[in-house]
Protein backbone atom coordinates (compact mmCIF):
# COMPACT_ATOMS: atom_id res chain seq x y z
CA UNK A 1 0.00 0.00 0.00
CA UNK A 2 1.33 3.06 -0.92
CA UNK A 3 1.78 6.27 1.63
CA UNK A 4 0.67 9.57 0.91
CA UNK A 5 3.17 12.68 1.99
CA UNK A 6 1.25 15.83 2.64
CA UNK A 7 4.06 18.28 3.06
CA UNK A 8 2.78 21.70 4.63
CA UNK A 9 5.27 24.51 4.65
CA UNK A 10 5.93 28.27 4.26
CA UNK A 11 6.38 29.63 0.72
CA UNK A 12 9.99 31.45 0.09
CA UNK A 13 10.34 35.04 -0.61
CA UNK A 14 10.97 34.24 -4.44
CA UNK A 15 8.03 31.99 -4.51
CA UNK A 16 5.81 34.54 -3.09
CA UNK A 17 6.86 37.00 -5.64
CA UNK A 18 6.66 34.37 -8.41
CA UNK A 19 3.20 33.65 -7.28
CA UNK A 20 1.62 37.71 -6.81
CA UNK A 21 3.43 38.11 -10.44
CA UNK A 22 1.37 35.35 -11.84
CA UNK A 23 -2.30 35.93 -10.62
CA UNK A 24 -4.46 38.91 -11.33
CA UNK A 25 -6.96 38.12 -8.79
CA UNK A 26 -6.95 38.95 -5.37
CA UNK A 27 -8.91 39.89 -2.15
CA UNK A 28 -8.82 42.82 -0.04
CA UNK A 29 -9.58 42.79 3.79
CA UNK A 30 -10.63 46.04 4.75
CA UNK A 31 -12.74 47.43 8.05
CA UNK A 32 -16.19 49.59 8.13
CA UNK A 33 -16.17 50.98 11.44
CA UNK A 34 -16.35 47.40 13.01
CA UNK A 35 -17.19 45.14 10.76
CA UNK A 36 -14.85 43.52 8.41
CA UNK A 37 -15.22 43.12 4.62
CA UNK A 38 -13.14 41.42 2.50
CA UNK A 39 -14.06 41.61 -1.63
CA UNK A 40 -12.32 40.24 -4.92
CA UNK A 41 -10.40 42.45 -7.16
CA UNK A 42 -8.19 42.42 -10.09
CA UNK A 43 -4.87 43.38 -9.58
CA UNK A 44 -0.93 44.61 -10.66
CA UNK A 45 1.82 43.72 -9.08
CA UNK A 46 5.10 45.54 -9.47
CA UNK A 47 7.00 43.96 -6.32
CA UNK A 48 6.15 46.57 -3.81
CA UNK A 49 2.89 47.33 -4.15
CA UNK A 50 -0.94 46.16 -5.33
CA UNK A 51 -2.65 48.20 -8.02
CA UNK A 52 -5.75 48.23 -8.24
CA UNK A 53 -9.13 49.70 -9.61
CA UNK A 54 -12.71 50.77 -8.33
CA UNK A 55 -15.67 52.86 -9.06
CA UNK A 56 -16.67 54.89 -6.02
CA UNK A 57 -18.38 53.46 -2.85
CA UNK A 58 -18.17 51.44 0.22
CA UNK A 59 -14.76 50.19 0.05
CA UNK A 60 -13.04 53.14 -0.74
CA UNK A 61 -14.73 54.94 1.41
CA UNK A 62 -13.90 52.85 4.36
CA UNK A 63 -10.70 52.35 3.08
CA UNK A 64 -9.67 56.14 2.91
CA UNK A 65 -11.16 55.87 7.01
CA UNK A 66 -8.88 53.11 7.80
CA UNK A 67 -5.57 52.31 5.64
CA UNK A 68 -4.98 49.45 7.31
CA UNK A 69 -5.66 46.49 4.82
CA UNK A 70 -4.71 43.25 3.95
CA UNK A 71 -4.54 41.43 0.52
CA UNK A 72 -5.03 37.92 0.11
CA UNK A 73 -3.77 35.91 -2.94
CA UNK A 74 -4.80 32.02 -3.46
CA UNK A 75 -3.78 29.04 -6.04
CA UNK A 76 -6.08 26.28 -5.16
CA UNK A 77 -5.71 23.28 -7.12
CA UNK A 78 -7.19 20.73 -4.84
CA UNK A 79 -7.84 20.72 -0.87
CA UNK A 80 -4.46 18.77 -0.54
CA UNK A 81 -2.84 21.37 -2.83
CA UNK A 82 -2.93 24.89 -2.81
CA UNK A 83 -0.45 27.68 -2.05
CA UNK A 84 -1.82 31.52 -0.37
CA UNK A 85 -0.05 34.47 0.17
CA UNK A 86 -1.30 37.12 3.22
CA UNK A 87 -0.44 40.96 2.88
CA UNK A 88 -0.62 43.36 5.52
CA UNK A 89 -0.41 47.03 3.93
CA UNK A 90 -1.46 50.81 3.79
CA UNK A 91 -4.35 51.58 0.82
CA UNK A 92 -3.28 54.86 -0.99
CA UNK A 93 -5.66 56.61 -3.78
CA UNK A 94 -3.72 57.25 -6.85
CA UNK A 95 -4.12 60.71 -8.58
CA UNK A 96 -3.55 62.81 -12.01
CA UNK A 97 -0.27 61.69 -13.55
CA UNK A 98 0.53 58.42 -11.16
CA UNK A 99 -3.52 56.82 -11.50
CA UNK A 100 -3.45 57.33 -15.40
CA UNK A 101 -0.26 55.68 -15.75
CA UNK A 102 -1.62 52.76 -13.45
CA UNK A 103 -4.80 52.83 -15.01
CA UNK A 104 -2.95 51.71 -18.15
CA UNK A 105 -0.48 49.28 -16.53
CA UNK A 106 -3.36 47.71 -14.68
CA UNK A 107 -5.53 47.88 -18.39
CA UNK A 108 -2.23 46.33 -20.30
CA UNK A 109 -1.72 43.69 -18.04
CA UNK A 110 -4.65 42.75 -16.58
CA UNK A 111 -8.61 43.59 -17.68
CA UNK A 112 -6.91 43.19 -21.20
CA UNK A 113 -7.42 39.73 -20.77
CA UNK A 114 -11.11 39.55 -19.48
CA UNK A 115 -12.45 42.00 -22.19
CA UNK A 116 -10.82 41.63 -25.35
CA UNK A 117 -13.09 39.76 -28.25
CA UNK A 118 -9.79 38.38 -29.45
CA UNK A 119 -8.79 36.48 -26.29
CA UNK A 120 -12.30 34.68 -26.36
CA UNK A 121 -13.17 35.15 -30.26
CA UNK A 122 -15.76 32.29 -30.15
CA UNK A 123 -17.84 34.20 -27.98
CA UNK A 124 -18.70 36.91 -29.94
CA UNK A 125 -19.58 37.49 -33.39
CA UNK A 126 -16.60 38.96 -36.13
CA UNK A 127 -19.02 42.20 -36.43
CA UNK A 128 -19.24 42.80 -32.56
CA UNK A 129 -17.18 45.40 -30.87
CA UNK A 130 -16.93 45.63 -27.45
CA UNK A 131 -17.81 48.38 -25.03
CA UNK A 132 -15.04 48.19 -22.81
CA UNK A 133 -16.10 51.75 -21.05
CA UNK A 134 -18.05 50.04 -18.06
CA UNK A 135 -14.74 47.69 -17.03
CA UNK A 136 -12.57 50.80 -16.47
CA UNK A 137 -12.99 52.39 -13.18
CA UNK A 138 -12.41 55.69 -12.14
CA UNK A 139 -10.73 55.52 -8.84
CA UNK A 140 -7.17 53.80 -8.86
CA UNK A 141 -5.50 53.01 -5.90
CA UNK A 142 -2.56 50.94 -4.75
CA UNK A 143 -1.68 48.83 -1.27
CA UNK A 144 2.04 49.38 -0.21
CA UNK A 145 2.78 46.14 1.62
CA UNK A 146 5.06 46.27 4.94
CA UNK A 147 4.75 42.37 5.13
CA UNK A 148 3.95 38.83 3.38
CA UNK A 149 3.27 35.42 4.37
CA UNK A 150 2.84 32.70 2.58
CA UNK A 151 1.96 29.01 3.01
CA UNK A 152 1.47 26.05 1.16
CA UNK A 153 -0.01 22.13 1.05
CA UNK A 154 1.19 19.43 -1.13
CA UNK A 155 0.21 16.04 -1.23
Amino acid sequence: MATLFIMIGMLTPEQISNMLHSQSICRIGFIDNLQPYIIPVNYYFDGKHFYCQSQEGMKLKAMRKNPNVCVQVDIINSMNNWQSVLAIGQFEELKGDDADKMRKELYDNILILSTNSKVHSFEHESTTILDDSNRIKVIIFRILISKFFGKFEKQ
